[in-house]
């Protein structure tokens, strides 16, 4: 008979080892057992010897029913392979001496960098200002250009409202004329005039005028006269606004206006251009203009388009048009020394 067998079970990682206790029966090996002393039985018993076999005879050995049971299906479980996860190798470390040298190298290297990055700003920012400073320059130089050209620009209403205030009529006996203050001196105001305006009353030994504008009346008194030069210098307490003088010389085709009082209309305002320029004249530098002036202009100051006084106006020629006369300023102040303040 066939001894049981039971297939290769792997349970708990045991390799599929056979389980020997696995089956339900006993084992029973007494069957295998051979009998002490086992005669052979003759072939024949004719003498019907059968109590003697049955005494010699070998004990048949006991059999149990063995019980079978159904062999389980064997459960493979199914293998889990994880992704295997590699390191990286972690660098050899270097040698103290390669380490500090390669930090003073990175040291250097970010120095030399910072260094030239601060010299690149400088030189940016020097490259700026030079590029601003040129360009100020250059809007000063705008800036005096377009002054000039400004003040080449002829407004009348402009030089009037500035001119007027500073603008009288002077009564001087008999005769008319116009004034206008040049300066001022221990609080008190000079104006010029024409020697021919006062010269009844200088004659006459007095000495005293008044300046009139609109209801304003001022008094005043001749201070110093140039007969030859026909300038007169008269001297107030009234606190009058100085007109500015010309420095320049000026040149034929200039714009000017005469402000005055003709035959004693104050306030009145002519313009012209300046038709020449005559430094030898036989009375001295004279200025020769087109506007239009009437006795009671003489005195009044001819002005230019900067708002400044380039002259006195003098005399108009008879039997002509367009034809007036002026001392230049720079000899009155000159001749009378009461220019500016002080």
């Amino acid at each position: 008979m066939t001894a049981p067998f039971e297939p290769f079970t792997p349970a708990n990682g045991s390799g599929g080892h056979r389980r020997a206790q696995e089956w339900g029966w006993e084992d029973d090996r007494s069957w295998n057992q051979q009998p002490q002393q086992q005669q052979q039985q003759p072939a024949y018993d004719p003498w019907g010897q059968q109590q003697q076999q049955q005494q010699w005879a070998p004990q048949q050995p006991q059999w149990s029913q063995p019980v079978y049971e159904t062999p389980q299906q064997p459960v493979y479980e199914q293998p889990v392979y994880e992704q295997p996860v590699y390191e990286q190798p972690a660098p050899a470390p270097a040698p103290k001496r390669t380490r500090g040298r390669m930090i003073v190298i990175g040291l250097v290297a970010a120095l030399l960098l910072v260094t030239g990055w601060q010299a690149f700003r400088v030189e940016t920012m020097i490259r700026s200002s030079n590029d601003l400073a040129t360009a100020v320059n250059a809007e000063q130089g705008r800036s005096q250009e377009l002054e000039k050209q400004l003040a080449t620009v002829f407004d009348p209403e402009g030089i009037a409202k500035s001119v007027l205030p500073s603008v009288f009529r002077v009564r001087a006996g008999d005769f008319t004329g116009t004034a206008f203050a040049v300066g001022q001196a221990n609080g008190r105001t000079n104006l010029f005039t024409n020697f021919h305006v006062v010269e009844e009353v200088w004659s006459g030994g007095d000495r005293a005028v008044s300046l009139e504008r609109g209801n304003t009346r001022i008094d005043a008194t001749i201070v110093k006269v140039s007969q030859g030069r026909d300038l007169a210098l008269l001297r107030t307490n009234a606190d009058i606004t100085p007109l500015g003088v010309a420095a320049d010389e000026v040149k034929p085709g200039q714009q000017v206006m005469v402000v005055g009082a003709p035959l004693g209309l104050e306030d009145s305002v002519t313009t012209g251009v300046i038709s020449a320029y005559r430094p030898g004249a036989e009375d001295g530098p004279t200025i020769q203009f087109d506007a239009p002036i009437n006795p009671g202009n003489s005195g009044g100051p001819v002005v230019n388009s900067s708002k400044k006084v380039v002259g006195l106006a003098t005399a108009k020629a008879r039997d002509a048009e367009g034809i007036g006369l002026a001392i230049p300023i720079e000899t009155a102040c000159q001749t009378l020394g009461a220019c500016g303040n002080g």
